[in-house]
């Protein structure tokens, strides 16, 4: 078995490892130090890097041939192989055109697939022939990688993918042309010239994706690729399904999903990659938005579709057009098909999440224990990670053999979180409390800190073990009753529950907050309700100022760190999924926005934004606070400088916790 981990709870370094499940011994394979490189990680790998939420360095990401036995990486922008069956197990650097991004090994383990300079490239392993598949003179434009809005909201954070054989390749081209620019500067540093981003604004202009099947078979293929410089472009109607939205490649060939602007339509559509032809497999309509799941659409190996179905309270699992699981099972994402066997994660109680199997013998759950389980599948073999409130683990399953298990090196947060799981109101909303380790029944109530996410895509009132609940922990410590709240929106529920923010993003999730705060107050009488804040960050950020500028009755300060306060101001795929195009529906923006509600303010505010943040800009912060000022509204802004929409410098973020900590003791006068 192969992994990616660091050496220890502090270390950053991300190595690749192998455990061996005869005897259970791990072996270090790759320590990034020893590579010899010190250059700069290219700026395609560091947007790729922000888009996937990856905050460690050294070996981040890795590819394997079908047989795992043959390993391709990428440290800094140089490629390497690996070859575990050498006695060696040396990496072996692999000269490239230039930086190395994305690389892909392909199933037989002779090629390696990759992105340089906007240039899609193939090196064959054997003789180190390295190979330009496609590009363009057009500055504009790109092959092999995603768009933004494919990588940041539609889960497709990849842009070439490889045939089984691994004779011909799958690419997206990318044309940027039509797409708005804006500039991100760092102030902090005038010198700098600010960096341009084509960034797909709510109603404006997407970039143009389309999609090519390259022959790269020895010299017949490097003929035909000069031959036919673009490839086999794949055809459909890209004027109605402007958005690529998944692609694969599968023994019955490529599968692809396109969907609509208005998102309302996703069809499935297999192509032949010799004529670029494509018909229709599948056609999926929702009144609100289709929503997509990781993993899907793809096909067993007999050619049944594999996809998922919103059934009014139920998103279930289809396999050749059959529901094969019951009502009530919410389905996450597909992790594996095959044979005719489908791995996939599901829920049934929203705070958790197993791993579940469908065969020929019917379906089966395969982890066990309240917490969020997920996993991988070969034959003969099982991985099941969990992450449960007592911590992660990682455990190999084989028949008849013994269970073999990588050490979690995590780190063990200072304070243990003290969680106290609650059900709110005639919802039954799924929220935690959190109390300090010396509050005792009797003891005079709580100041409170209500800490959602809250809205789309995202969950944190779950069974295991997080970043939030130790910061929660240390909050409650400072004296806080804090509560972490999931409302309607939130994932886990269903697609009714999902889509009850449709046209509005904001109205039934700050309404959610409040019955939490109101019924855990009455479930608990810990809690002080004259003096509540919420904090939170990015769509939690624009919940939290909403909760002072729209309910100042119930909310009396509120710390928002890089709120999306113009709906406007987002991306197309995202933004418009819930509130439909900002020409159609103007005042469904406007009801969703920040400034809409900025001369409401009178409550305390503190703005905290990262300037070099290219997913929610700082123009958010910059123009409710431009509002809150017009409208004579005393408020606070902390800029934080080469911040992204992830902070990670620690002092940055020790410094930012122990600031909102004296603003929230002010501000609710503790």
């Amino acid at each position: 078995m192969l992994f990616l981990r660091t050496r220890g709870p502090e270390d950053r370094t991300g190595c690749l490892w192998s455990l061996d499940l005869n005897d259970g011994q791990e072996h270090l394979l790759v320590a990034p130090e020893n590579l010899g490189d010190d250059g700069p990680v290219p700026e395609a790998e560091l947007i790729r890097r922000e888009r996937s939420r990856e905050r460690t360095a050294g070996v981040v990401a890795y590819s394997t041939d079908r047989a795992a036995r043959r390993v391709a990486f990428a440290v800094k922008g140089d490629l390497y192989q690996l070859d575990l069956d050498s006695p060696e197990r040396r990496p072996v650097a692999v000269p490239t055109a230039g930086p190395v991004v994305d690389p892909r090994i392909d199933p037989t383990g002779r090629r390696v697939a990759y992105v340089t300079g906007r240039a899609l490239h193939v090196v064959e392993l054997a003789t180190g022939n390295d190979r330009q598949l496609a590009a363009d003179p057009d500055p504009e434009v790109a092959w092999g990688l995603p768009e933004h809005v494919a990588a940041e909201s539609m889960q497709r954070n990849r842009g070439h993918w490889w045939s089984p054989d691994g004779t011909r390749l799958l690419a997206a081209r990318v044309d940027q042309t039509p797409v708005q620019r804006w500039w991100i500067a760092d102030p902090a540093n005038p010198g700098r010239k600010p960096r341009e981003i084509p960034y797909p604004a709510a109603g404006t202009p997407n970039a143009l994706v389309t999609l090519h099947a390259f022959d790269v078979s020895g010299d017949s293929g490097a003929q035909r690729s000069l031959d036919n410089p673009g490839g086999v472009e794949l055809r459909w109607d890209r004027a109605a399904y402007e958005y690529l939205t998944s692609a694969g490649w599968d023994s019955h060939g490529p599968l692809i999903g396109v969907q609509s602007r208005d998102q309302r339509t996703l069809q499935v559509r297999a192509a032949d990659p010799d004529t670029g032809e494509t018909h229709l497999v599948h056609e999926q309509r929702d009144s609100a938005w289709v929503e997509l799941i990781a993993g899907t659409p793809a096909r067993t190996e007999s050619g049944r579709l594999v996809h998922t179905e919103d059934a009014g309270e139920t998103r279930r699992l289809l396999v050749g057009g059959e529901a094969v699981t019951p009502d009530g099972l919410q389905v996450r994402a597909v992790l594996d098909v095959s044979g005719e066997a489908v791995l996939f994660e599901a829920n049934d109680e929203p705070t958790e999440r197993h791993l579940w199997l469908y065969d020929a013998t019917g379906l089966h759950q395969l982890s066990e224990g309240a917490g969020i389980h997920t996993g991988s599948r070969v034959p003969g073999a099982l991985l099941v990670v969990s992450n449960t409130e007592s911590g992660r683990s990682f455990v190999a399953r084989r028949d008849g053999r013994p269970d073999r298990a990588i050490r979690a090196l995590n780190a063990k947060p200072v304070l243990t979180p003290r969680i106290t799981w609650l059900q709110a109101g005639e919802l039954q909303l799924r929220a935690a409390l959190l109390l300090p380790s010396w509050h005792q029944p009797g003891d005079a109530p709580l100041p409170v800190l209500m800490s959602p996410y809250g809205g789309p895509a995202g969950q944190l009132a779950v069974r295991a073990t997080g970043a939030w609940f130790a910061t929660a922990q240390w909050y409650a410590e400072a004296g806080f009753a804090v509560i972490i709240a999931d409302g309607r929106g939130t994932p886990g529920r269903g697609p009714a529950w999902e889509k009850t923010v449709h046209l509005d993003t904001m109205a039934a999730p700050l309404e959610d907050q409040v019955t939490a705060l109101r019924s855990v107050a009455e479930q608990t009488g810990a809690l002080d309700l004259t003096k509540v804040a919420m904090q939170g960050w990015s769509y939690g950020g624009l919940l939290a100022a909403a909760a002072v500028l729209r309910r100042p009755d119930v909310f009396h300060a509120a710390i928002a760190g890089a709120p999306p306060s113009d709906s406007r101001m987002y991306d197309t795929h995202w933004r418009e999924r819930f509130l439909g195009h900002p020409d159609e529906n103007p005042e469904v923006y406007d009801r969703s926005s920040l400034l809409t509600y900025a001369a409401g303010l009178r409550r305390p505010l503190l703005l905290v934004h990262g300037l070099a943040d290219d997913n929610v800009v700082a123009a958010h912060t910059l123009r409710l606070s431009a509002a809150l000022l017009a409208a004579g509204r005393q408020h606070q802004v902390l800029p934080l400088s080469g911040a992204t929409h992830m902070p990670t410098d620690a002092a940055t973020l020790e410094g930012l916790m122990l600031h909102e900590l004296r603003f929230l003791k002010e501000a609710l006068g503790l």
